[in-house]
């Protein structure tokens, strides 16, 4: 594929660093299991994809997220030259919020003093769960007192915007304690806490455990029971729930993230990264070796395109404010529609005529996000 500039105005970008120690039971991502990382080749790479598409962007960056894989795989030295490349590029808002997702097996005194030197100040670690069998039926590399080190560890080195994952809705089979999860991260005295349900994907281990039914999936009334569980106790913990499966402290929601949500314009490097200018949103391509080929070969890595259109942006609008607690503001046909919704206890609407889903109307997000956007598209 020949190269094409794709130009953007942007405050956000994502850069996706796919090396991974192994691969966890259920990820679907793009990752490359390396026994030593490439990083010298993986940085040059993205030179290369930078100069073939970015020549004419322009980055003033309210956030810079470094996704994965494991980002800090790329090791203290590793992500000095990433960020510093960036810099190169773009500009860097002095108040700028930095993400790296990290392992806790990766995270030391020394990283994290070199993190902090990279001009990182939002840590998002992968934990997954407390429980040391169910973290090695997941293929986890590390344990839960690495996990709880780590968060220590980082907070001596000077983070304080810290952040979780846990995957809620694990096979009844490991007997896993949900409850006993959200206590130990409740114990650590989070910034923010991300909570996912656990998602069969079929070109997985778990995908083929369950085909071959091996494995059982969490039933629904297990999965919703666990959503609602996170939901009371980190609310009452006084988390502010304000995505499906984002959980913050005030003033401590993901910046990055939120970008997304309120669909603005962001750029995407590395393998399967996408990106977006407003109309057209591209996506590259996925495994790490024909992306470094491609980058080399003076080839644009991107694996396809689409442009919106009016139906596709309203039907993209209505989903992603509805998936948030900004929600969506409603004409007065939509409120009669969705007064059902209200008497149903899966949504709330404000004097301002502003509905907002409830953590029970967020389980039935997708059936609910159609039913407005076919009423809308009457319109």
């Amino acid at each position: 594929m020949p190269s094409v500039s794709f130009s953007v105005l942007a405050e956000h970008l994502y850069v996706h660093v796919p090396f991974c120690a192994r691969r966890c039971v259920y990820c679907d991502f793009s990752i490359a299991v390396r026994p030593l990382v490439p990083v010298n080749e993986y940085l040059e790479a993205l030179r290369r994809e930078w100069e073939s598409r970015h020549r004419e962007s322009s980055f003033d960056l309210a956030t810079l997220y470094f996704g994965g894989g494991t980002p800090s795989k790329l090791g203290v030295g590793g992500l000095e030259a990433l960020t510093d490349f960036v810099r190169r590029k773009a500009h860097l808002h002095p108040d700028a919020e930095v993400t790296l997702e990290a392992n806790p097996e990766d995270v030391s005194a020394e990283s994290a003093q070199g993190w902090r030197k990279a001009g990182i100040n939002r840590i998002s670690l992968g934990v997954q769960s407390f429980d040391n069998s169910v973290l090695q039926w997941m293929h986890r590399t590390h344990d839960a007192d690495t996990a709880r080190k780590a968060v220590q560890v980082l907070r001596e080195g000077g983070f304080d915007n810290l952040s979780i994952d846990l995957i809620f809705a694990a096979p009844s089979s490991l007997t896993r304690d949900w409850k006993s999860d959200l206590d130990a991260a409740l114990e650590l005295g989070l910034a923010h806490v991300s909570v996912y349900g656990l998602t069969v994907e079929p070109h997985t281990p778990l995908g083929r455990w369950v085909a071959r039914r091996d494995i059982v999936e969490a039933p629904e009334d297990a999965f919703e029971a666990q959503f609602l569980e996170a939901h009371a106790k980190l609310t009452a913990a006084g988390f502010e729930h304000y995505e499906v499966s984002n959980y913050g402290l005030p003033g401590r929601h993901s910046r990055h993230n939120w970008a997304y949500w309120t669909r603005k314009a962001y750029g995407g490097l590395g393998p399967s990264a996408h990106e977006f200018d407003g109309a057209i949103r591209r996506w590259n391509i996925a495994p790490y070796t024909e992306w470094v080929n491609r980058t080399g070969g003076s080839q644009d890595p991107r694996d396809g395109h689409e442009t919106l259109t009016g139906e596709q942006s309203v039907a993209e609008t209505i989903y992603l404010n509805l998936r948030t607690n900004m929600g969506l503001l409603l004409s007065s046909e939509e409120r009669q529609h969705t007064a059902r919704w209200v008497d149903a206890g899966w949504a709330s609407v404000d004097p301002a005529s502003r509905l907002r889903l409830t953590a029970a109307g967020w389980l039935r997000l997708d059936g609910l996000a159609s039913d407005l956007t076919q009423l809308r598209s009457r319109y």
